[in-house]
């Protein structure tokens, strides 16, 4: 697999998921996002350092690794060969979780098939376990909502993040054009995925909810998603903005 590939696959399970993004036709056709966030858990052939040699491959390189104990990750970010997205890949890490919830998603990876934990479309393959039943998910979200973002969606892509300037407008416009689609923006940099630095602008908009069949056969609506924009705050800037988005308090170096 080259690295195009891998991004196609990406963007298609993504927009899969969330065709109200895909049909998006606010910047022009083709703008490729300033990063793609990833979510995945420190536990078996998912673990970020399992998942990194792949990425490597790609030519994709960390260059910075940064550590939010508050909300129970360690987060790396990846920079590309080109022009291309960065990658921002958040690390669930199982032992900040207490006993129950920890030991459920460690049966959920231990049921994955063999076949769905090799290849290098790990990311983009879908769930690999079988899905939970509605009180494993509240019990998961009660304790940490991306435990039980993982649990019904395995290590995939939470969201794109699109440069503003790179697509050649401004956020408080595309917040506006985004609004008139059904596409809610909340501007809160400190209670998302990972907390954003404040040297960028910022907007996420959470995808439409999906209606999910949980194990028993019972259905509910849930937020699988988005959509980010970031703008940066200086105008000038060399650096491409996805270098900006951690905030630097929080970087670390790991061994």
């Amino acid at each position: 697999m080259q690295r195009q590939e891998f991004l196609q696959q990406l963007w298609l399970d993504y927009i899969h998921l969330h065709p109200e993004i895909g049909g998006l036709r606010l910047w022009p056709v083709g703008s490729e996002p300033e990063f793609l966030a990833l979510l995945t858990l420190n536990h078996g052939p998912f673990a970020a350092d399992k998942l990194t040699p792949t990425l490597n491959q790609f030519g994709y390189r960390a260059i910075e690794h940064h550590a939010m104990a508050d909300r129970g990750l360690l987060v790396s970010l990846f920079a590309p060969p080109d022009d291309g997205p960065w990658l921002v890949l958040g690390e669930l890490q199982l032992g900040t979780l207490t006993r129950e919830p920890r030991e459920i998603l460690q049966a959920l990876v231990a049921q994955a098939h063999h076949e769905d934990t090799r290849g290098q479309n790990l990311l983009a393959r879908g769930r690999p376990w079988p899905m939970p039943d509605w009180n494993t998910f509240c019990l998961l979200q009660r304790a940490h909502p991306l435990a039980a973002w993982l649990a019904v969606m395995g290590p995939r892509l939470h969201h794109a993040g699109f440069d503003c300037e790179r697509l050649g407008s401004d956020l408080t416009r595309l917040d506006a054009q985004l609004e008139q689609t059904g596409l809610d923006g909340s501007g809160d940099r400190h209670h998302g995925v990972f907390p954003i630095s404040a040297l960028l602008n910022y907007r996420f908009y959470p995808a439409c909810s999906k209606r999910l069949a949980f194990a028993g056969g019972d259905e509910h609506r849930v937020t699988l998603g988005g959509l980010a924009l970031i703008q940066a705050c200086l105008p000038g800037q060399h650096d491409r903005s996805a270098q900006l988005l951690l905030p630097q308090h929080t970087r670390c170096e790991i061994a």
